[in-house]
């Protein structure tokens, strides 16, 4: 049985998240980073039991920490001392509250876009100075970028690590890493690493934790089970040290944590594998079912190449429309303007590829209308 199996009629039927709720009619939504996904049967069956049982009280972070180490050994053989493991609400309030702690006020924040959009909102919520090393065009991290960047930031400031990269789906090497870790040491920047999506590299590719090169020891990173189960709902993370420095954070920082959501992450990471292998064989085969649609029906598409993530990274500058997205708006399909994630990417747009076979078709089938101007929806 296929995890993103289901139907359109049957995902508008049984989805109230935002994903499904905030578009239009019968728009198509291939936007917002949730997965239309059959649960993990380890999740469900925690979090029902514990509702049954009325186990609803605050949260306790040992298990979770204790089944994320186990995970991260398993998987990256990146071996994490528990004592350096602090909880947080969720990833992106872990990073504000690291900026918050560790950037003085009027300080800078690096960030290399294509990147979550969500950086550029935190970043002007702490009222910090936001500061650009742009991606090269291959994708990958920029290091002279990296270095211009981290010079203009200055000492005491913190470089937001998308690792891997979302929207492109980059998995950085150790080697890139490491010389970021270099060049915050030289210019007195803090690292923090967003590893959220880090579950989801596609199989045969090798993800590097931040912090688990010798070279990263000042730095930090954050993680969660959300993205890799389906968990957005159920909110809670960890903040990791590197081996020289500290969290410096309060403890009351770990108060906003679900006790719901520790269940069921802990659950995920101890006992949730076989799901998610089955779920990355099938985010590659629908990624490859988009790059086919697309080369049918919409070939002045392209989509960026990948090895992470269930995001595609949509090039459509060769349509020759002024705005792609909303374009496909129009048409029926709602993905996410490229502009979000970095304001030179006018003429791209982030599609989400973990849902079913039909979702996508019909999607590109809808996008293809473009092409004649006819609104395709329906």
């Amino acid at each position: 049985m296929e995890i993103l199996g289901s139907s359109l009629d049957d995902l508008r039927r049984t989805r109230s998240s935002v994903k499904w709720r905030a578009c239009p009619g019968d728009a198509i939504p291939v936007w917002v980073a949730e997965m239309d996904s059959a649960p993990c049967p380890p999740v469900v069956e925690v979090v029902t039991e514990a509702l049954r049982r009325g186990d609803t009280g605050y949260a306790w972070s040992e298990p979770l920490v204790a089944a994320f180490t186990g995970f991260a050994a398993r998987r990256w053989g990146w071996e994490v001392d528990p004592a350096r493991v602090m909880q947080v609400p969720d990833v992106m309030i872990g990073i504000e509250e690291v900026i918050q702690a560790r950037v003085p006020a009027g300080g800078a924040v690096v960030v290399s876009p294509p990147v979550y959009d969500s950086f550029f909102g935190f970043v002007a919520a702490t009222r910090r100075r936001l500061v650009e090393a742009p991606l090269g065009a291959d994708h990958r991290l920029d290091l002279g970028a990296l270095e211009t960047a981290f010079a203009d930031a200055g000492m005491g400031s913190a470089y937001l690590l998308c690792n891997p990269q979302n929207p492109t789906g980059t998995v950085h090497t150790p080697e890139e890493l490491a010389a970021v870790a270099r060049l915050a040491d030289e210019y007195g920047v803090l690292v923090v690493s967003d590893e959220i999506h880090a579950p989801l590299v596609h199989p045969g590719v090798t993800f590097t934790p931040y912090l688990s090169l010798p070279e990263a020891g000042r730095g930090l990173a954050l993680v969660s089970g959300s993205k890799a189960w389906n968990l957005p709902g159920l909110k809670t993370a960890l903040l990791v040290a590197g081996h020289e420095t500290g969290h410096g954070l309060h403890e009351v920082v770990t108060h906003g944590a679900q006790h719901l959501a520790v269940l069921a992450q802990t659950a995920a990471y101890e006992h949730g594998e076989p799901w998610l292998d089955q779920l990355l064989g099938e985010i590659v085969e629908r990624r490859r079912l988009l790059v086919d649609l697309l080369a049918e029906h919409l070939p002045e598409v392209s989509v960026a190449p990948a090895e992470a993530t269930y995001l595609a990274w949509l090039d459509c500058s060769r349509l020759g429309l002024e705005d792609p997205a909303a374009a496909f708006a129009e048409h029926g399909v709602v993905v996410v303007p490229g502009t979000r994630y970095d304001r030179r990417a006018e003429q791209w747009v982030r599609f989400n590829v973990a849902t079913s076979v039909e979702v996508i078709t019909e999607a590109v089938r809808r996008m293809a209308g473009v092409r004649h101007g006819a609104v395709a929806a329906g």
